[in-house]
């Protein structure tokens, strides 16, 4: 990952001081420096007491060499201090004016190539049933880890799996056989997606009754259920999609066609895009089986009473089954073929990401171990970006029993949230009725997205529709209306709307200011501003390295927040003196277009008014 830039000149200056100072040599990787800790004064500190036996002097003595040699040597070092064997080092204004500076010419966001090109697999659904909230987290996370993959130089490759076969599909075929009297979309006015999650939601409530049923005449609960009526109708369809029946596989067309209809509509509400690639089950579900039998072949792999398996107790795991007695594969085998497909199909990709809830940790440590063993070079770059479920206060989701949290439901919950929020602070008096309804959709969908995205992946959370929405907390509304407080600000400031005597044109506005036209020193406030700025790469590189888009996301609520202390404390339009007020309205909007990149690695818009 590369390094923050004053990290490494400061790290190259301590490297020279141990040279000169203590005749010694330290490696770059040995030296760190951390944020000081607010209770003292500098930007950032050095801990030295790793480094006592190659200078032979005490902690202080050490620190206070190393110290001096610094503010001697190298000019972004305006001072320091030594508290025990801790070196704090104030950062001279000079280098956040000029990082200010060269922030107004580019995008800090916008990093250079890294020439791999990656391939990050999300969403995945089942055409069984509409998305929900557990599809909410994998959409929204794999989306913006793609985007941040992309802003940190990589070529990114979207792909899905559809799960578009098996018993769980022809559940709801089979209960919209025996109970939909031939309903469609267009007769229920329901969405496609929809439709058919009712159908499976009858299924299960069906299978139970006639369980009970046969428990009641006497029959065993175990046995019960495995000879329950209608579940041997599933298993029997399962067989004629198999064996390519056509009346089977025409039902099958019809009712996943609704499906998609009604996830395009979905996609559309969340604001995201569709993938580069889809992957159907049903199409990749026979791959694998030849690269098992060469593995055989080659001895990767064993066979025990007609099975083929694999042996991965030398790694502390299990043996598994790849292919049956019969010859047919198990869910292993198709990702497999599936993962060898894909680098056959994207020569030069470089990693595979797939974005799969924590449930099937297992399942992909014995899939990387697999094609390891089967001698594929790209498989050390597999990785499973794994995440925790999402519950709500009123508890776990299930799609059998129709309790799962319906995405559609929660995003018309969550814009309804912004609308209230809208008309009781009575700010949009002058938008029209479209505005309006794009403005609480924005507003809606941030709240959702951020509030899903601020924590970290590996942790299983609770989601609060109501806490998402409010404009003071940790949430996406504030960030947007951070970021509309600035374009307003800005909109002002076009307008000459100055209570000093100094008016400026557009184009000195944006790119003429001069850091040494601020004589004094920079305030607290500001130069705290500009330190959450200038760590904005390094935050996102961080993200890109981890997968883990919580890092930026609270990284862009921290800028929020520091600006929001700079505009109440410090004067921006009513400053007299017209160069700091130019000053302040550039820093003004570099963080703007900050939290705008920002919000766009998170798959979030930002409004111009709020």
């Amino acid at each position: 990952m590369m390094t923050d830039p004053l990290q490494a000149r400061l790290e190259l200056a301590v490297q020279r001081a141990f040279q000169e100072l203590f005749n010694a040599e330290v490696a770059l990787k040995q030296i760190g420096f951390q944020p000081t800790r607010p209770e003292f004064e500098g930007d950032v500190t050095m801990n030295v007491f790793p480094f006592l036996k190659l200078s032979g002097k005490a902690p202080e003595a050490t620190a206070t060499a190393i110290g001096e040699f610094l503010a001697r040597e190298e000019p972004v070092v305006a001072r320091f201090n030594v508290i025990k064997g801790f070196l704090n080092l104030v950062i001279a204004d000079s280098y956040w004016l000029g990082f200010l500076q060269e922030a107004g010419t580019r995008d800090i966001l916008a990093l250079p190539s890294t020439g791999k090109k990656v391939m990050v697999e999300y969403a995945s659904p089942n055409t069984n049933k509409p998305l929900h909230l557990g599809h909410m987290r994998n959409i929204f996370l794999g989306h913006s880890v793609s985007r941040i993959l992309e802003s940190a130089g990589n070529e990114v490759v979207r792909v899905q799996v559809v799960n578009d076969r098996g018993i769980h599909i022809c559940k709801s075929m089979v209960a919209w056989q025996k109970f939909g009297n031939g309903e469609t979309p267009q007769s229920s006015g329901l969405k496609g997606d929809k439709l058919v999650g009712k159908y499976y939601v009858e299924f299960d409530k069906e299978l139970k009754r006639q369980v009970q049923e046969q428990e009641a005449g006497g029959k065993p609960k175990e046995q019960a259920e495995k000879e329950a009526p209608i579940l041997l109708e599933a298993q029997e369809m399962l067989r004629k999609w198999e064996a390519n029946f056509a009346e089977v596989r025409a039902l099958w067309s019809t009712m996943n066609g609704w499906v998609y209809e009604g996830f395009r509509e979905t996609f559309k509400a969340m604001n995201v895009p569709e993938f580069d690639k889809n992957y159907y089950e049903s199409q990749t579900y026979v791959l694998g089986k030849e690269d098992v039998l060469k593995g055989l072949e080659k001895g990767v792999f064993y066979e025990k009473d007609g099975a083929v398996w694999v042996d991965n107790t030398p790694e502390g795991l299990d043996e598994k089954v790849l292919l049956r007695r019969d010859g047919t594969s198990v869910y292993m085998t198709q990702d497999i073929g599936t993962a060898i497909k894909r680098f056959e199909e994207y020569p030069g990709l470089s990693q595979l990401i797939y974005t799969v809830g924590n449930e099937q940790d297992y399942h992909f440590k014995v899939l990387f171990i697999i094609l390891k063993k089967l001698g594929f070079p790209w498989a050390s770059e597999l990785h499973h970006l794994s995440y925790g479920m999402v519950d709500l206060p009123s508890g776990k989701m299930k799609s059998r029993e129709g309790t799962v949290v319906d995405a559609d439901d929660l995003i018309e919950e969550v814009v309804n949230e912004a609308r209230a929020m809208g008309e009781q602070l009575s700010k949009l008096d002058d938008f029209s009725e479209k505005e309006k309804k794009d403005l609480y959709e924005m507003i809606g969908l941030a709240a959702l997205k951020y509030y899903l995205l601020k924590v970290d992946p590996k942790k299983r959370m609770l989601f609060d529709p109501a806490a998402s929405i409010d404009l003071q907390g940790h949430t996406g509304p504030f960030i947007q209306y951070t970021y509309a407080r600035i374009r307003s600000l800005n909109r002002r400031v076009m307008a000459g709307v100055w209570t000093g005597s100094l008016k400026f044109p557009e184009a000195e506005i944006q790119f003429a200011w001069q850091p040494s036209t601020t004589s004094d020193q920079l305030q607290p406030l500001e130069k705290e501003l500009l330190k959450r700025l200038h760590h904005t790469p390094s935050a996102l590189l961080e993200s890109a390295d981890k997968l883990d888009p919580s890092i930026l996301a609270n990284h862009a609520y921290e800028i929020a927040k520091a600006y929001n202390s700079f505009y109440q404390a410090v004067p921006v339009l009513k400053e007299e003196d017209g160069r700091k007020k130019l000053f302040r309205h550039n820093l003004s909007i570099d963080v703007a277009k900050v939290l705008k990149k920002a919000m766009w690695c998170l798959g979030i818009e930002v409004p111009e008014r709020m």
